[in-house]
């Protein structure tokens, strides 16, 4: 109920926060927990938190197979992280349900439109809108970067595209980020930058992935709300907020800088060292004092924000 009440009133944090505490219950009721793994998808979803909320879909499958709200729910995160032919299985599943369901059509027909779009034709319509239509946009984008005195690396994936898409990183909504799921920065109402964060767990190989990271937000708020819940692949159950401590890494000197957790986005961003590459901040993180990380930082060296 609690976090029925932060939805309605689109404290999303607060109520995934609360839907994870109801699942810690370990309630014996499997209508129960498919309806909190739903919601607290639901909120996920609204956080930009895709990855999250396609996890929360699986479950709530797994519980109830006939849960059509989850089945949506799942499509919608596999649309946006652009796994098109994974939405259009889920869509295919829900509609086995009721075949009539209008927002599964709406999106197995978007799905199959994306999916059977040409990489070619992509890149034509890039170069050919380009010079009238984004120039004028991309400027600002490079303004507003200078403004906040971030850094972006642009790094084209050939030789033949470097003028075609390094150029139209800077689109029309912001700096395009060429990452798995298409996510960009873009400027919200506010005048504030929102953007896509790739967060690494180097000990087990996994990624965390937030769409939209307010350049304002802290670090540990988000952490707060990642691990609000154990993942399923920390086995040894130590990957709490308290014990997690950040990192980005200076390529070009082989060094690391460790994050004040408190700190938002924005002020690691405006370090000297930091160089968005990509359109999509990374960072890294590792458990306080654990083997891996000492083996890890072993002969590098580390500097604290």
């Amino acid at each position: 109920n609690e976090g029925n009440e932060y939805f309605r009133e689109k404290d999303y944090r607060r109520a995934v926060v609360a839907y994870s505490e109801a699942l810690k219950k370990n309630c014996e009721d499997p209508e129960l927990k498919a309806v909190l793994h739903t919601n607290r998808g639901a909120a996920q979803f609204y956080l930009g938190n895709y990855r999250s909320a396609l996890n929360d879909a699986i479950q709530a499958k797994k519980l109830k197979p006939a849960h059509l709200k989850a089945i949506i729910r799942g499509a919608l995160c596999h649309m946006e992280l652009k796994n098109f032919s994974e939405a259009i299985a889920w869509c295919e599943e829900g509609l086995r349900i009721d075949s009539k369901e209008k927002k599964l059509v709406e999106v197995r027909a978007k799905a199959d439109k994306l999916k059977g779009r040409e990489l070619e034709g992509t890149l034509l319509e890039i170069r050919a809108d380009f010079s009238t239509r984004w120039h004028g946009r991309a400027v600002m984008g490079i303004d507003l970067l200078c403004e906040r005195n971030i850094k972006l690396v642009l790094e084209p994936s050939n030789e033949e595209e470097e003028i075609s898409d390094g150029l139209a990183e800077l689109s029309i909504d912001g700096f395009h980020s060429d990452n798995a799921t298409g996510a960009k920065v873009h400027l919200d109402a506010d005048g504030n930058l929102n953007w896509p964060v790739l967060f690494l767990y180097p000990e087990h190989e996994q990624t965390d992935f937030i769409a939209a990271f307010h350049e304002n937000s802290r670090f540990i708020d988000h952490l707060m709300v990642m691990f609000a819940e154990l993942p399923p692949w920390d086995l040894e159950r130590k990957y709490l907020p308290s014990n997690i401590e950040l990192y980005f890494e200076d390529e070009e000197r082989a060094e690391m800088y460790k994050l004040n957790p408190e700190h938002t986005l924005l002020q690691v961003l405006q370090h000297q060292r930091y160089f968005v590459k990509a359109g999509t901040p990374t960072v890294l993180a590792f458990v306080k004092h654990s083997p891996f990380s000492k083996k890890y930082f072993s002969g590098k060296t580390v500097h604290r924000l």
